[in-house]
């Protein structure tokens, strides 16, 4: 393998809404060594954090479930998505944020947590890399009721799922968020529950 050379010529925002979603025209290097020049658009939502909360004890998992229009918009009937905690780190260092994240939309607080791996979730057109992460939980880390911020226009639903459950899930389609299915199948491959 060799090192891409780009060049990038002219970049464009072409929106400035919620995200940024620019334009950018470069110049890429081919395989026989001469450049083309291409023009595509990336959106720009900044990275994020996301988590498994698992009891081995009990052999389960905590998971959430809110409307997600991306989905609604796209073939999923009710918008209803079955996930892991995530969000954006604003500017916050990946652990703090997943914590923060974990408290507000689970109502579990947690002190320690591994990270197990990164990943850019759709590199064709969005920028963001997304820190995985897992963590233990018990019923006394349960300090709130969860569901997220009013002001973020958060409306979570808090679910404590049987590990093999969560599995069969992913079979049926009830689970079909990338980020989650990631951690399951990471979970069962490591053994962990």
């Amino acid at each position: 393998m060799h090192d891409t050379k780009v060049s990038i010529e002219k970049t464009e925002i072409l929106s400035d809404n919620w995200y940024t979603l620019k334009k950018i025209t470069f110049n890429i290097q081919k395989k026989d060594g001469t450049f083309q020049q291409q023009s595509r658009e990336a959106y720009d939502r900044g990275n994020g954090a996301v988590i498994l909360l698992y009891n081995k004890d009990s052999r389960t998992v905590i998971l959430t479930r809110q409307f997600r229009l991306p989905t609604y918009i796209n073939g999923n009937t009710s918008g209803m998505m079955i996930e892991a905690c995530a969000g954006l780190l604003d500017n916050d260092h990946p652990e703090e944020c997943i914590k923060r994240e974990t408290e507000e939309e689970t109502g579990y607080k947690i002190s320690h947590v591994e990270k197990i791996f990164e990943a850019y979730m759709s590199p064709g057109s969005v920028t963001e890399i997304l820190h995985f992460f897992i963590a233990e939980y018990s019923k006394e880390m349960k300090t709130g009721e969860g569901g997220g911020l009013d002001n973020e226009g958060e409306n979570i639903e808090v679910l404590e799922l049987g590990f093999e459950n969560a599995l069969e899930m992913i079979s049926s389609g009830e689970i079909k968020d990338a980020k989650t299915i990631m951690l399951l199948q990471h979970m069962r491959m490591k053994s962990i529950l």
